[in-house]
């Protein structure tokens, strides 16, 4: 296989057919004519082929050389919207990202995140999906993801961007004795069954390790698998929930017939939620998204989240 000719190459032989002469293209790229005659000469053995033809009216190009001409611009032009798609920080955020989100995090606080995140960078296209916890590291660490929006810590070769904490809210049924109370002590929850997600979840752990601390039991005969059937679930008094407060503020209301939410005493429990990418990635497209996300949870859920320092 021969030498392929190289973009400077290519570069110099289509200024010199749009111009129609070996000064004005020496002049247009910046270099002497002897070095652009030398250039033309090494792209003509490469490809075994005369480009050019020299006369009175200047160059001439062959019907290879148009040939040659036409190909090598629309490589150039491909070149360059390859670096203008990834010249991140003069034209802001480009190019296809695939993203994880967690079931318990994605439609609560996505939504406000992708209408400014769209906004500001028209060209980004993100390829969204939802998963468990587990399932999206695993993922990430395969390649299937480019980054994923989840509750830390996440284990492996990873870079997580720590993004905000989330308070845990106490939701039960309308009818429970705690419903209606203004706030609970928190060893009334000894005794209590506490509902919670699958082992998929990070959640999970948060919760079974809250109930030790607080003696409250957690329900082990079923697991749920979205926080909409342990709401669902709550609302029928199989138990009582902690549940996210982005999750609290989309869908549970004052309203609401089946559940309420009750203050617990004492300081808050808060999960951390971030963004996290493979150690080995190494640009800044990350790094822009979690202070979109951040500027979000600013003005959007401000005295509900606590954010991070990025």
């Amino acid at each position: 296989m021969r030498d392929l000719p190289s973009l400077r190459q290519l570069e110099y032989f289509v200024a010199l057919v749009e111009t129609g002469s070996f000064k004005a293209a020496a002049d247009q790229c910046g270099i002497s004519q002897p070095s652009l005659s030398v250039q033309l000469a090494t792209l003509e053995k490469r490809l075994g082929q005369r480009l050019v033809e020299r006369g009175r009216a200047g160059v001439i190009p062959t019907p290879a050389g148009r040939e040659v001409h036409d190909r090598a611009r629309a490589i150039l032009d491909s070149a360059q919207a390859l670096v203008n798609r990834f010249d991140l920080p003069r034209t802001g955020l480009s190019g296809t990202i695939r993203f994880g989100a967690s079931g318990t995090l994605g439609p609560y606080l996505l939504p406000h995140v992708i209408a400014r995140l769209h906004a500001k960078h028209p060209e980004l296209q993100l390829f969204i999906r939802e998963a468990t916890p587990a399932a999206l590291a695993a993922g990430l660490a395969r390649g299937d993801f480019d980054m994923i929006l989840v509750q830390l810590p996440v284990r492996g070769d990873v870079t997580p961007i720590r993004l905000f904490r989330e308070p845990l809210e106490v939701v039960v049924a309308r009818d429970h004795p705690f419903a209606g109370r203004e706030r609970i002590a928190r060893e009334e929850l000894r005794g209590q069954t506490v509902l919670a997600l699958g082992p998929a979840f990070a959640l999970r752990q948060q919760v079974a390790d809250l109930c030790e601390a607080l003696g409250a039991k957690l329900r082990a005969d079923y697991e749920g698998t979205s926080l909409d059937a342990i709401r669902l679930m709550t609302g029928m008094g199989m138990g009582i929930a902690f549940l996210p407060a982005l999750y609290v503020r989309s869908e549970v209301t004052p309203d609401d017939r089946d559940v309420t939410v009750v203050s617990l005493e004492g300081p808050r429990t808060l999960r951390s939620v971030g963004l996290v990418t493979r150690s080995a990635s190494g640009d800044d497209t990350a790094p822009r998204i979690a202070r979109l996300i951040q500027t979000v949870a600013r003005e959007v859920f401000a005295g509900t989240l606590v954010l991070e320092p990025l």
